[in-house]
């Protein structure tokens, strides 16, 4: 009885270690979204979100500027132009919405990273500048610097920012731009010399759990994640594997090339991650750079492969799932159910 036994536990700890190859991709169909008569209005939607019965907001990265829509999704109406001038953006890179309607934006006009948070009408409230000392550690997505600053969740009152440079990964300000709670320990990238390529290792997504606590996703270097708990003491760690990235994992390089930006000279660290999510269940969506999405459970493991269909496949660059559990998603600002 006992070697049956035996045998009957290693063969389901070779189930678990094989679950993930036994996964197969799942295709949700849009089911929804913004007409193309408006979406045609965006040079690059970046961000689509929506508050709780209100509008849906569009951050237009490129056109430096963010819209709302009607829920109804008939009427379109710019909120903030393009400027350098308070109340305006300028090179914008990070947007996130609160419950109550209001929304922020990161921007770095002439070079200075900048907060600014609106009300939902797009009249600004408030914001505050990042001093030069604490400029945020960036990786180079092909035309896009992504920052810390594109990191901010909005998490009103506090904003959380990915800010590795401070030697934590979690930075949450208050709106006046005072930096009151860190949390999060860089983890070891084996880059620790070169600090620009160690910083860029470390650079991720701070994501709020909505049943509690926080997710981290590292953009760059060896995929993973980690969760923490409400006070910030780490709970676990899991790493991102399967076949649909073992091509990036293959062509992980000994070292990084660099690339001028602005004054600065910076790794040209290649992501394994577009965008993260956490659903109300608890649930970690995290869309790759090639075009398939993860969704781990509240436990850390694994449970679903995704890929996304509308006009086509689609590499999500924004995921915001809305308080009635629809799925919003950019490019495209597309609708989706996202139930197995």
């Amino acid at each position: 009885m006992r070697r049956v036994s035996a045998v009957v536990v290693l063969a389901l700890a070779v189930l678990h270690t094989n679950a993930d190859a036994r996964l197969e991709v799942e295709v949700l169909r849009s089911v929804g979204g913004l007409p193309p008569h408006i979406v045609g209005a965006f040079e690059e939607p970046l961000s689509f979100q929506q508050t709780p019965g209100g509008p849906f907001y569009v951050f237009d990265r490129r056109g430096h500027s963010v819209w709302a829509v009607d829920s109804d999704t008939k009427t379109l109406i710019k909120l903030v132009e393009i400027g350098p001038e308070l109340g305006r953006i300028l090179q914008p890179r990070g947007f996130d919405t609160s419950a109550t309607g209001s929304f922020v934006v990161a921007d770095a006009p002439r070079g200075v990273e900048r907060i600014q948070i609106f009300g939902g009408g797009g009249i600004r409230r408030g914001g505050f500048t990042l001093p030069a000392r604490q400029r945020t550690a960036s990786i180079v997505v092909g035309p896009l610097l992504m920052s810390g600053i594109a990191s901010i969740r909005f998490t009103e009152p506090t904003l959380l920012i990915s800010q590795p440079e401070g030697g934590t990964l979690f930075t949450e300000y208050s709106s006046s731009g005072y930096a009151f709670r860190t949390f999060g320990r860089l983890r070891d990238t084996g880059h620790e010399q070169d600090r620009d390529v160690h910083l860029a290792l470390n650079v991720g997504l701070p994501l709020v759990d909505p049943t509690g606590g926080y997710f981290y996703v590292f953009l760059a270097g060896r995929p993973m994640f980690q969760k923490y708990d409400r006070n910030g003491s780490l709970l676990y760690e899991r790493h991102i594997e399967g076949p649909e990235i073992d091509r990036y994992l293959a062509g992980l390089p000994t070292r990084w090339p660099t690339r001028r930006v602005d004054d600065r000279e910076l790794p040209l660290v290649t992501p394994a991650v577009r965008a993260a999510a956490v659903d109300a269940r608890g649930s970690l969506w995290i869309s790759l750079m090639e075009p398939y999405t993860y969704v781990y459970d509240a436990q850390g493991d694994k449970r679903r492969v995704i890929q996304f269909s509308a006009a086509g496949v689609i590499s999500p660059t924004s995921l915001f799932f809305t308080k009635d559990g629809r799925l919003l998603v950019t490019p495209g600002c597309y609708e989706f159910d996202p139930r197995p």
